[in-house]
This record gives C-alpha cells, structure tokens and sequence, in this order.
C-alpha cells in the first residue's frame, strides 16, 4: 500500500501534495516546534481535520518532509557524481560548489531545516539522523575525498561537512547577509560559490608526497 508520500509524489496536484510543499515552507522557516498544524493548515486553506485525514499527526507529516527533501538531494547528488566523474580532484570540487550551491538556494527550505536540527536543542526524532552518516560518505565518494563509498574516514566526513555548512549558512542567512552586502541576490550567489571554492580548493586537496 502506498504511503502519503509517496501518494503526493504520484500526484503532485492533490491535497496531499499541496500540504507537504507548505510543510516544507513552513518548517523551514520556522522549525519543528515553531510550526503548528494550524499554520500549516491556515497556509493550504483546509482545517486541521483535513490535513489529519491526509497526513496523520504533526511528527508524521515532518518525517515525509525530510525523506522528501532528503531524497530530492540524493538525487542532485547521482547527478552531481555524473557530471565530476573522470575530472581531476580539483575540478570535481568546482562542479560540485556549483552544483550544490545553486540547488540548496533554490531549496532553501532544506539548508533551514538543517540548521535548526544543528542547534535546537528540544529537537524532535526522525530517522533521517540514522542516515546521515551514509549520506556524507556517498558526497565524500563522489568528490573523490574517500575510496570507499560506505565508510569514508572521519577526516574526509570532516571536509564534507564543512563544505555543506559553509553552503547552509549562506544560503540560510540570505535575509541577513544580503541588506549588509548591499548587493543583488543573483550577486550574492555567484559570489558565494566564489569564496567557498577560495577557502575550499586549497585546504581540501592535500599535496602528495
């Protein structure tokens, strides 16, 4: 039997479909325990018993919006390692800069959703935390930072994870950098590849001896 999710994938114009893109809105702007079904419901235009119908409860309805986002990712992620394969290391890490910088800004939801799991302490469980660790490695793999895609060294988890949230905080803290950049948005992107390939190129690729 199908899940809701995958229901809402099925038919991207149903009720069900709608109430997951404005979760997704909605938890990314203001977090698990800072959204509310009423808000969700109030954004879609339904009352909560609809959206109860369709979805279950809240924990529910923010498991779909993970697994949602988590494979959306993934997915960017096969192609990202499509178009890096058989390029030298350093090339590899431009195309993925790149790559991951202009899908996260046009998914911003889930570098917010990201950030506040980082640093809320009342979080609240989902199983996608059990598969972060494959998640690092299979973007280690691809970036040619581990020769095993199932279990990088922590060294190479390391790399990974501060290219992703170099990537998260820019892409979060848009509202806030952008007024004090004083430049387009469009701007603003392009220069934030830029300055994470500067900081990243030089420190990711370690000379052989």
């Amino acid at each position: 039997m199908a899940t809701p999710l995958e229901k809402a994938r099925q038919n991207p114009d149903s009720m069900k479909a709608k109430i997951l893109k404005s979760a997704r809105k909605l938890f990314g702007e203001y977090g698990f325990h800072g959204t509310t079904t009423r808000m969700i419901a109030s954004e879609v235009g339904i009352d909560i018993s609809t959206l109860y119908y369709h979805w279950g409860e809240k924990g529910d309805l923010y498991e779909a919006v993970i697994i949602d986002m988590n494979d959306g990712i993934r997915a960017k992620l096969i192609t990202v390692e499509s178009l890096i394969k058989g390029h030298p290391l350093a090339k590899r890490i431009e195309i993925a800069i790149d790559e991951l910088v202009d899908y996260l800004f046009a998914h911003s939801e889930l570098s917010n959703l990201t950030i506040f799991r980082y640093f809320t302490k009342n979080r609240h469980d989902c199983s996608f935390d059990e598969r972060i660790p494959e998640y690092i490695s299979d973007i280690a793999y691809s970036m040619d930072l581990s020769q095993d895609r199932n279990n990088a060294s922590p060294a190479a988890k390391m790399k990974v994870l501060t290219l992703m949230n170099a990537i998260h905080n820019y892409v979060s803290g848009e509202a806030f950098f952008l007024p004090m950049l004083g430049i387009t948005r469009k701007d603003y992107i392009n220069r934030t590849k830029e300055t994470i390939k500067f900081f990243s190129l030089s420190n990711f690729i370690e000379p052989k001896e």
